[in-house]
């Protein structure tokens, strides 16, 4: 069943780059009294993703935190090495906060998992979801996942005006 408006953040755990290499959060952890815009998208580096879905968060990041964000992240079923990669090479260090899913456990967790058979394994369906305190206040999906405009940060400002 897949996460709904209203429902709490599940509880699991992601990996994400630190200056002292990688790190576990939990999600209690990074949702926990916090506004939290979080977008998921299929895979780093892949075309939508990097080009359309990602610059969107990091162009706009200032002004969706002004509307009472407190930190906006991304998750994709990468490796803790590969965000890291896509965070130095999109320059979203530290306006973004990336987040690996490594084996998946968010997006099944969620019910947003994307069985992709040409990625070669599970991956996340592209979303966009706002959670206040772990709770879930809008969610998107994108039904075609080669686009990202209900999920886009353009939607996400949208939902919080």
């Amino acid at each position: 069943m897949s996460l709904k408006v209203g429902d709490q953040i599940p509880d699991v755990t992601f990996k994400t780059m630190t200056a002292d290499g990688p790190a576990e959060v939990s999600s209690k952890d990074l949702f926990g009294g916090k506004t939290v815009v979080l977008f998921g998208v299929p895979g780093a580096f892949t075309p939508t993703c990097h080009m359309n879905h990602l610059p969107g968060f990091i162009e706009h990041g200032d002004t969706i935190k002004s509307k009472g964000v407190d930190e906006i992240a991304v998750v994709s079923v990468n490796d803790v090495f590969v965000m890291d990669a896509w965070a130095k090479a999109s320059n979203g260090s530290g306006g973004i906060t990336f987040l690996a899913d490594t084996a998946a456990d968010f997006a099944k967790a969620a019910g947003l998992a994307l069985d992709a058979p040409i990625f070669g394994h599970t991956r996340a369906q592209r979303f966009a979801l706002i959670a206040k305190d772990g709770e879930v206040t809008f969610l998107s999906v994108e039904e075609n996942p080669g686009e990202a405009n209900a999920t886009g940060a353009a939607a996400v400002l949208e939902a919080l005006n």
